[in-house]
């Protein structure tokens, strides 16, 4: 009989071969690539509405593509003082101070860069203080007694991770960033508020200039009942021409009480902007005095990196970018040094004594084998949020532009729409003029003065909405800019209008 024996695997070799499919895991975690900057964006010089303009004019625009770098530091000035009014400058400062919105953002913001610290404390030695005491049988092994004892101890810890592979050091990247990203989306609340009020401002005193033009419409009205009274007396009219202008007064009155309930709906709303009570807060009547800004030709694109919900949004990207590299690390081990230094002694009065010192230290690596899944469902989650944070990002970008092509187009046409109703005004009145002089010495009836008085009442009141609109538009193109616009001129180049956004 013949037997056959087989060799035996050493057992390092049988420890390698166990370890293969290990080290194959960790070298194909280290071979995945980690996205990193922000995506491109590509931007006319200069924004479409204002080539139209331009070209009405009979300037060529500067065209061409201009690489947009975030701006975010870019300081936006105080904007509001363009307007030239002292009220509007003290309601802004006022709600700087004591706006809600503007308040639970600082709040948001001091919340995300206290979890930035602590991010970052997670990467510095953790050293502490710790004292105890211990009472078992068994406890004192010098004098092998199974008496009951009392082991007290006081020391110092010592415990560091050692950040080999990222992982700490992007979880602090990305807590950072989004501080940042807090820090502008404060910036964006408080350009925001400060918009909402110089407009709401704006429209108090629009509502206060056409009230004002109602009431005088008003006492024309009473003018033209009181002398309609007095011809039905001499009986030159009857008394239907009287009941005419008695509705006519009655019903400007009333637009003008309707204009009054909104007044103070606006200052209402003004009282909560700027953080004070609606019942303490007042504004008086004036005349609108407000400077209209004038907007310089050629603005450039690139000013809307510098608007605040762009950076945050920017801010957000380079986060998931930085946590898909934290979630890629959870495939390499994790390794933690401790130690502990102190004195131990069943003895209160030997507890400080060189024979009771102790001490300790540690070396602990640990690596998942088998986790379910969880790490790659880690590293998938962590892509599809930076997916999400680059549409995002692409976005807010095009409702950028879509927000300043509104509000340039916007104050391109009412620019062209008050000259023209600027001559229907000065139309319409001087129809009031002849009508009430022909109507005085009996030439027409008192229906065609009624009809020009109207005529006059709407066209003025329509130029009034048409300056109130060229006002929100101003506010609305600062908002859209993010800011200010005095900002350096751009270089021409070759080109035409389109705007891109680079994919990862």
């Amino acid at each position: 009989m013949k037997f056959s024996v087989q060799p035996l695997v050493k057992p390092a070799r049988a420890f390698r071969t166990a370890l293969l499919p290990l080290m194959a895991a960790l070298v194909l975690a280290g071979c995945a690539t980690v996205p990193s900057g922000l995506p491109e964006i590509t931007t006319t010089a200069q924004f479409k509405e204002q080539g139209k303009e331009q070209q009405q004019q009979g300037a060529t625009p500067p065209a061409g593509f201009t690489r947009a770098v975030p701006a975010e530091a870019q300081p936006r000035g105080a904007w509001w003082l363009a307007f030239n009014d002292p009220v509007l400058n003290s309601l802004v400062e006022k709600a700087d101070v004591n706006n809600g919105n503007i308040q639970a953002a600082a709040a948001r913001l001091a919340e995300a860069r206290a979890l930035a610290r602590s991010a970052n404390a997670d990467r510095l030695p953790q050293i502490g203080l710790g004292a105890g005491a211990n009472r078992g049988a068994g406890l004192d092994k010098a004098t092998a007694s199974t008496r009951p004892a009392t082991m007290t101890n006081i020391g110092a810890t010592f415990s560091y991770e050692v950040d080999l592979f990222g992982r700490l050091s992007g979880a602090s990247k990305a807590a950072n960033l989004d501080a940042a990203g807090r820090e502008a989306l404060l910036q964006s609340t408080r350009l925001a508020v400060q918009a909402e009020v110089a407009q709401t401002y704006l429209q108090l005193r629009a509502l206060d200039a056409e009230r004002a033009l109602v009431r005088e419409q008003v006492e024309a009205y009473r003018d033209t009942l009181r002398l309609s009274q007095r011809r039905e007396q001499a009986g030159d009219i009857a008394e239907l021409d009287v009941a005419r202008v008695q509705t006519e007064v009655s019903s400007t009155e009333s637009d003008a009480l309707a204009l009054d309930r909104q007044r103070a709906q606006v200052e209402h709303a003004l009282a909560v902007l700027v953080g004070d009570s609606a019942s303490s807060f007042g504004l008086s009547g004036a005349d609108w005095s407000t400077t209209l800004p004038s907007i310089p030709p050629g603005v450039p694109a690139t000013v809307l990196t510098r608007r605040p919900d762009v950076s945050a949004a920017q801010s957000a990207v380079l986060a998931a970018q930085a946590r898909v590299g934290v979630a890629q690390a959870a495939w390499f081990p994790d390794i933690s040094l401790t130690g502990a230094a102190g004195y131990a002694s069943p003895e209160i009065g030997d507890l400080f004594k060189w024979s009771a010192r102790s001490w300790g230290v540690g070396a602990l690596l640990s690596l998942p084998i088998f986790d379910g899944g969880r790490r790659e469902a880690g590293v998938q989650g962590a892509n599809a949020q930076l997916d999400g944070a680059l549409a995002s990002y692409r976005t807010q970008v095009l409702v950028a532009f879509q927000e300043v092509e509104d509000q340039l187009a916007a104050i391109r046409t009412l620019q062209e729409q008050s000259v023209v109703q600027a001559q229907a005004v000065t139309s319409a009145a001087r129809a009031t003029s002849l009508s009430d002089t022909r109507y005085r010495n009996g030439y027409i009836s008192q229906l065609d003065l009624l009809d020009a008085r109207r005529s006059e009442l709407r066209n003025r009141r329509q130029a009034l909405q048409v300056k109130s609109a060229q006002y929100q538009a101003a506010v609305g193109l600062i908002r859209a800019i993010g800011g200010g616009w005095d900002v350096p001129a751009p270089v021409a180049a070759a080109g035409t209008a389109q705007t891109t956004v680079a994919a990862r």
